[in-house]
Order: structure tokens, then C-alpha cells, then sequence
């Protein structure tokens, strides 16, 4: 293990009197718009891993821009590593489309800070939250580490990709192929949330599988007055099956076997999230909801961090336009997915599915299936290096115990990084649930930049003490 200074204090010191000159350097990064989706922002998503590639190097980084059938994998290792415990940050550069434009308050790759209505002073740009504003709270926590000390307290290397947010096809291939390069004790991914002031660590992400169902009954759209009633109508059918597969008195999947493996979290664990978020319609009160809909005995937050879903995600099937056309429709469509928890395997939750949806079709209908991904829920074990300091780092940070909680999404690498290079990640984030993430204004709030900052100077500090 390698000797870290007494206290980060002048570390912090460090990242407090250069603030501004950060906060100027994600502005940079924020005005280039790598939007992965869309192949005319291909050279945007060059420009921006190059971007990142030369500020790594002026920190004392090797850096590598593997090509890929898509856009360039960033690697960096520390030029002077100390000898001890070995981090390997994930992150992405990519961003998601800004579609519609009409809704963005400002240019949305013109950041700006604005104060909000409720005092709070907040970042606003496409990437500010996801993932670039925390992509850079980690590199601007290794500079003022470097400009104090000239050494950080662990070997760090960084994993940096441009196609997250367009479901990272080439990562999955390059993490096998550069298994060995990427091997280290402990992964640190900053892509998840906190609660306002309650600092965290995800350590559940559920798992997916996505499906899509089309049904066909009639060869094509029947006038509804000559056929309707004698002939079999798909989108009724799609309903009816739909419908079955949760059950209303208790809101529990009715797939057999899909509760198999499931487990709740310790009672004690349950109880703290209970303290930190005790109001249901509190949480569900900014989208307008009140009432948890899935399982009964389960919060809110539980029915999203700690227990699995059924959901349909779109659904259509005869006229949908504007006006009234009497049709009997031919087909019907959706699209489905079920959140995994850990415990379930996505091959069998699958299989069961499709079996349930062809076991309840009548005569004169017949299905297709598509799948749409799928991936295993992860699971960070309490005693995973690094995670007890991280959690103590960030209560001194933010003035209140840290948390581990779940996360209802689903963030794939983090499991591959559990499979392919044998290491759990700790995934610790600063955003927060209203940044508008995906969606017009996003924004990360400067406390959310500020103190990120700061927190990984702490983790970072504390994972290389000799008593880590």
C-alpha cells in the first residue's frame, strides 16, 4: 500500500481555489455535441475523446484512442504509479440527441450557469449530468491531486467510451480483448444519483429483458361494422395477455417462476431507505403520481431499487391518427421489458414470457417475437475493496453517513466488469433526479460539480491509506 498524506486538506483546498478554471473546462467539454446516435456527429465524438485524450496527457496520463467499428475507446494510465491498490474508472463521453429543440430554454451546447427559481445554482447543457459534468468531477479531482501532492494515492487507470448512450456495442468485444490491460481491484463508475444531500452508493442495478410482440389475426384491417365481432381482433387479444401477466390484487408478475432466486435486502438496510425516503407520494410527486402501483408491502423506492418489473413500454394496433376510422385491426404491436433483480436469470425470465404469451392465444391468431437486449442484474458484496472507506469519504464530505442504495436502471457495464475482468464497481454519482436527464435542459446542479470534485478526493485519499 502506498503512504498517502495525513489529510486531503490542501488537496481540497486545491480544488476549491481553482473552481472556476474547472468549471471553464467542462464548458469546453459541454460545447461539443458527441452525440453517438446520430452518424453526422461521428467527428464530434472523435473530437470529443481527443478533447479528453489531451487533458489526461497534461495530467501525467498515457493515453490510448483504440478505434472500434463505432467511436473511439479511450484508455489512460498513470505515467508514475504508486505501487498499492489498482482503480479503474468508467465513464462516457457520448450524449443523447436534443430532440426536441423547441423546449430547450438556451442553445443546448451553449452552457451556462443559471440560479434556479429555488436558489440553487445549476449547470445547464446537454451532458451536464449524463455523463460529462461527472465524468469530470473524477479528472478535475486528479488535478488538484496532482498540482498538491505530484502523485495520486493509488494507481488509477480510466476506461472512457463514445457509445454508451447508443447501447455501446463495442465496448463488450473491447473489454474481452483487453481483459488483462484492464484488470484492477475495484471499478468506479460515476453514471447514477444521490438523494438531495444524502450521499450514496448504488450497489444493486437491476438487470433487463426487452421484447417485442406482434400479433396477427386477419390478413389485413377489416371494416369494423361487416367484421366486427365475428372476427378475431389483435389488439384485444394483446390486451387481455398483457394484462395477465400482473396480477391486481397483489401487483406481483404472474410468470412462473420469475420470483425464483429473488430476496429482499436486509431489514436493516430497508429501514434506511425508509428513513431517507419515508414519503411515497413525495417521490412520486414530481411526475404527478401519488400511489406505488407494483408489489403491495413495498415502498416506492423498494418497488424500483430492490424488486423486479414487468412493464409495457408502447403498445399499438389499428388507426391511431388524427379522426375516427371504424377498423378492425389486423395486427397489433408492443414493446415490453421486465427490471431484474439479482437472483434472476434474463434467458429464463425470456423463455417464460413467450411462453405465457402462446399458451393464452386463441384460434386464428398467431405471434412473432423480437428480442430488444437483455442483461443480468449486479450486485456489489459489502466487502468489495474500497467500499466501507468510499462510504466514510463521502459522509466526511457531505456532513451526513453515506448510504448504499439500488438503482432501478440498468447500466450493463458494471456487470460485464464483474464477469470479464473479475471486479466489482463501486458506482458513486452526483446527480440528481431532477436533472433532466435524456430530456430538453438538462442540468447538474454546481454543488453536484463542486463537491463531486471534492468527494473523490476523499475516496480516492482514503483508498490509498494503509488501513483501506
Amino acid at each position: 500500500m502506498t503512504d498517502s498524506p495525513a489529510s486531503p486538506a490542501p488537496v481540497l483546498e486545491q480544488a476549491d481555489r481553482t473552481l472556476d478554471d474547472a468549471l471553464a473546462r467542462l464548458f469546453a467539454f459541454l460545447r461539443i455535441p458527441s452525440i453517438s446516435t446520430q452518424p453526422e456527429h461521428a467527428a464530434d465524438c472523435r473530437q470529443a475523446a481527443q478533447w479528453l485524450r489531451d487533458e489526461l496527457d497534461s495530467l501525467g496520463f498515457d493515453v490510448t484512442l483504440h478505434e472500434t467499428p463505432g467511436h473511439p475507446i479511450l484508455v489512460a494510465h498513470d505515467r508514475t504509479p504508486p505501487a498499492g491498490p489498482h482503480v479503474l474508472f468508467y465513464g462516457h463521453y457520448d450524449v443523447q440527441p436534443v430532440d426536441p429543440l423547441e423546449l430547450w430554454a438556451r442553445d443546448p451546447f451553449e452552457p451556462a450557469l443559471v440560479t434556479a427559481q429555488d436558489g440553487r445554482r445549476q449547470i445547464t447543457a446537454r451532458g451536464a449530468s449524463d455523463d460529462k459534468g461527472q465524468v469530470m468531477t473524477f479528472i478535475e479531482a486528479l488535478r488538484a491531486i496532482r498540482a498538491t501532492t505530484g502523485q495520486m494515492p493509488v494507481r488509477i487507470s480510466l476506461l472512457i467510451e463514445g457509445e454508451e448512450e447508443c447501447g455501446g456495442p463495442s465496448l463488450l468485444p473491447f473489454m474481452e480483448t483487453h481483459r488483462e490491460e484492464l484488470r484492477a481491484d475495484v471499478g468506479l463508475i460515476c453514471d447514477t444519483a444521490m438523494l438531495p444531500g444524502v450521499p450514496a452508493i448504488t450497489t444493486t442495478l437491476r438487470g433487463m429483458v426487452g421484447e417485442e410482440i406482434h400479433l396477427r389475426c386477419a390478413s389485413r384491417d377489416l371494416h369494423s361494422g361487416i367484421y366486427g365481432n365475428a372476427a378475431r381482433n389483435p389488439a384485444e387479444v394483446l390486451c387481455r395477455v398483457l394484462s395477465s401477466i400482473r396480477d391486481d390484487a397483489t401487483g406481483r408478475v404472474t410468470l412462473p417462476g420469475f420470483y425464483a432466486g429473488v430476496q429482499d435486502p436486509p431489514e436493516a438496510l430497508r429501514a434506511r431507505w425508509r428513513e431517507i425516503a419515508p414519503d411515497d407520494a413525495a417521490f412520486l410527486g414530481d411526475v404527478g403520481l401519488s400511489v406505488p402501483a407494483g408489489e403491495r408491502g413495498y415502498t416506492a423506492i423498494e418497488q424500483t431499487w430492490c424488486r423486479p418489473s414487468f412493464e409495457i413500454n408502447g403498445i399499438s394496433g389499428g388507426y391511431t391518427a388524427e379522426g375516427f376510422k371504424t377498423v378492425l385491426p389486423g395486427d397489433a404491436m408492443a414493446k415490453v421489458s421486465f427490471r431484474l433483480v439479482a437472483g434472476q436469470d434474463p434467458v429464463h425470465i425470456r423463455q417464460a414470457f413467450c411462453a405465457h404469451v402462446r399458451d393464452r392465444l386463441p384460434p386464428d391468431c398467431t405471434v412473432t417475437f423480437t428480442p430488444c437486449g437483455g442483461s443480468v442484474a449486479s450486485v456489489v458484496p459489502d466487502d468489495t475493496f474500497g467500499l466501507q472507506p468510499a462510504l466514510r469519504a463521502l459522509g466526511d464530505e457531505w456532513g451526513t453517513p453515506a448510504v448504499t442504495i439500488g438503482c432501478g436502471g440498468s447500466i450493463p457495464v458494471a456487470a460485464d466488469m464483474q464477469r470479464i475482468l473479475g471486479i466489482s464497481a463501486l458506482l458513486v454519482g452526483f446527480a440528481l433526479d431532477d436533472d433532466r436527464v435524456h430530456s430538453p435542459n438538462e442540468k447538474y446542479d454546481l454543488t453536484s460539480f463542486h463537491k463531486g470534485i471534492r468527494s473523490w478526493i476523499r475516496i480516492l485519499h482514503a483508498m490509498g491509506k494503509t488501513d483501506a
